[in-house]
């Protein structure tokens, strides 16, 4: 498949929620290699991540991403990523093979309104609404994250530098019992952001280490 070299630099509207969860419940989705960062206690951050890339973007297309915690390697933090949909085959080839995403083919729908909502459903199975409302204001927005895959058998780290302006809400979030992100404790401790203009660039990935971490989904294409 055609898709763009890295860095993707990616535009649009991106919806959010943070998430504080034990520790212990998520060490079995990371490599060993990689430490949690815990924000209390026993208590790390998972995040949950929308996204709908329109025109000036590398690719258009909608993403889901599920980071189950905040993750530390030679130190530098950022988010293992445990979870990733798309509904643009390239975006798909492209994640794997540049960055050892473990991307997949979903459907998105988005409903504007307030509230809004989006709903992503894989072959008929729901995985993800997201139900949230306008925000009240918005501050500017200039940072830079980490994300960390496998591609295998390499750790791999990337820089996101991502800017616009982020405005807090209210939110519902549904997972049915029957999706794969089920299994993840997001019942907790919820905030919500949106970015109505968000501006992205995903860098080219560096290796910074070997992993026996296999990844418990299949990612076939």
């Amino acid at each position: 498949m055609a898709y763009p070299k890295s860095p993707w630099t990616l535009k649009g509207f991106v919806v959010g929620t943070l998430h504080w969860i034990d520790s212990a419940a998520v060490r079995s989705l990371l490599p060993s290699e990689c430490q949690i960062v815990e924000i209390l206690p026993g208590k790390t951050l998972a995040s949950v991540y929308l996204a709908k890339y329109e025109a000036g973007s590398a690719l258009s297309y909608s993403e889901l991403i599920v980071a189950p915690s905040l993750v530390r390697h030679g130190g530098k933090a950022g988010g293992w990523i445990s979870y990733i949909y798309v509904d643009h085959p390239d975006s798909v080839a492209g994640g794997r093979e540049i960055w050892g995403l473990p991307k997949e083919m979903a459907e998105f729908t988005w409903e504007k309104g307030n509230p809004s909502q989006v709903t992503v459903r894989q072959e008929g199975t729901t995985l993800l609404r997201l139900e949230y409302r306008r925000s009240l204001g918005y501050l500017p927005l200039r940072a830079q994250l980490y994300g960390y895959s496998i591609l295998e058998p390499a750790l791999l780290r990337f820089a996101i530098r991502m800017r616009g302006w982020m405005g807090g809400t209210g939110s519902r979030l549904e997972i049915p019992e029957e999706s794969p992100l089920a299994t993840l404790p997001l019942s907790r401790g919820k905030l919500t952001y949106r970015c109505p203009m968000a501006q992205l660039t995903v860098s080219a990935p560096e290796s910074v280490g070997i992993s026996q971490f296999i990844r418990k989904q299949a990612i076939a294409l």
